[in-house]
């Protein structure tokens, strides 16, 4: 392959891995505004098997970086505009609703309430999984992480329900 070959290849991927690194960032920035763990959240009741706090953010640096390669994979895989969008928008709920969440419980202090959305939040992860396998198995791979942590969040979040 030449090195204009390589070239071209390369900057094929520019825009989507642009796109998704620039969303991934506002959405993990934005989250972590969101997340309050003063407090209100300290003064929780919470179930033995809670992580550390210091675990949750190396976890959803993990998870961001891992969905921004799986949005870019799958967009370059996607073999027309239709299903580009549609991957796409369905990003766009997963992030709007991984925002929801955050709010939810931490800004709102309505834990009941995010003990419901996170359903939903969860449930936009598989959708992305399902759609992203037509395309690309790697893409949907990539966010097997991401929901299996969002499953344990819910487990949480019902637990820190019935707790307080």
């Amino acid at each position: 392959m030449s090195r204009t070959d390589v070239a071209m290849k390369a900057g094929r991927w520019l825009l989507p891995a642009t796109v998704a690194a620039i969303v991934t960032s506002f959405i993990a920035i934005i989250g972590a505004t969101i997340t309050d763990i003063g407090p209100w959240y300290q003064g929780l009741a919470k179930p033995s098997w809670a992580p550390p706090d210091m675990l949750y953010g190396p976890a959803w640096t993990l998870i961001f970086g891992l969905a921004a390669i799986s949005a870019t994979t799958a967009w370059m895989a996607a073999p027309n505009r239709a299903a580009a969008e549609t991957i796409l928008g369905l990003f766009a709920l997963n992030g709007t609703l991984n925002l929801l969440w955050s709010f939810l419980f931490f800004r709102l202090h309505r834990p009941d309430l995010a003990a419901i959305e996170v359903w939903l939040f969860w449930a936009s992860i598989a959708a992305l999984i399902i759609v992203l396998r037509r395309y690309s198995r790697t893409a949907a791979l990539l966010l097997l992480p991401y929901l299996v942590w969002v499953g344990f969040a819910a487990m949480l979040n019902q637990a820190v329900v019935a707790l307080n």
